[in-house]
């Protein structure tokens, strides 16, 4: 939520368990966070927003599927990662889903899940496994990993120039998500969401490690690169 408010997204606000918000107001008191204990109570706050994400943080419950279900039924361009996507390779989530307006961000694990294959598969060959996601659902599919790829299913792939292993820490996916989320939210579509977003979460870790060295780095540390890359590519498109 804070990758996606540093982004500039906007208004965000986060919907979660109750006893969360307090903790979410805590670190970040610019995010509107309420808690929510079902997908009832879910549904009416989806009216207001342009984008959502979700699965970070969602777990595998049945409070997970309905507020899963809920965001799909809405048919608001999306980003899908972690535990939205365990829980569609499990088939837990009955409906037909339409991701064409979406962006799913798997690593290889998640891709295999989604595939019927094992994440060796994916990692024998990326470009076929994420070529062959994009076009099982419709959607364009950001493989993560070393050398991360985006595609959809329509044309070529692209490959992210960008990124180092300091990356490979809990949290990075999650700040993807987020300017992802954020760059749909500003108009973007969702290939070009996903394109332009890999490659400044990747060279905004870069900085990072440039500035501090690899080993320690935290996905938080991201943010202020992410901040200040999009205001200096803005201020030499003037």
């Amino acid at each position: 939520a804070e990758a996606a408010l540093r982004s500039g997204a906007g208004l965000v606000s986060v919907a979660t368990r109750a006893a969360h918000v307090a903790g979410l107001n805590a670190r970040c008191p610019e995010v509107m966070a309420v808690g929510v204990t079902s997908g009832q109570e879910l549904e009416p706050l989806l009216d207001r927003p342009t984008v959502l994400v979700i699965g970070p943080g969602l777990g595998r419950t049945p409070w997970s599927e309905q507020l899963l279900q809920k965001a799909l039924a809405s048919g608001k361009p999306m980003v899908l990662d972690a535990d939205a996507l365990n829980l569609l390779s499990a088939g837990r989530i009955g409906q037909t889903i339409d991701y064409t307006r979406s962006v799913i961000t798997p690593h290889p694990g998640e891709a295999a899940r989604l595939l019927g294959c094992t994440a060796g598969d994916i990692q024998d060959d990326r470009f076929a496994a994420v070529k062959k996601l994009a076009e099982k659902l419709s959607t364009t599919v950001l493989l993560k990993g070393a050398g991360t790829l985006v595609a959809d299913g329509r044309g070529d792939i692209a490959l992210c120039p960008y990124g180092n292993p300091g990356m490979a820490v809990g949290g990075m996916g999650d700040v993807l998500s987020g300017v992802i989320g954020a760059l749909l939210a500003q108009g973007l579509e969702p290939l070009a969401a996903a394109e332009i977003g890999a490659c400044l979460h990747s060279l905004a870790g870069d900085c990072a490690a440039e500035e501090l060295g690899e080993i320690g780095l935290a996905a938080t540390d991201l943010l202020p690169h992410i901040r200040r890359l999009l205001n200096e590519t803005r201020v030499r498109n003037r």
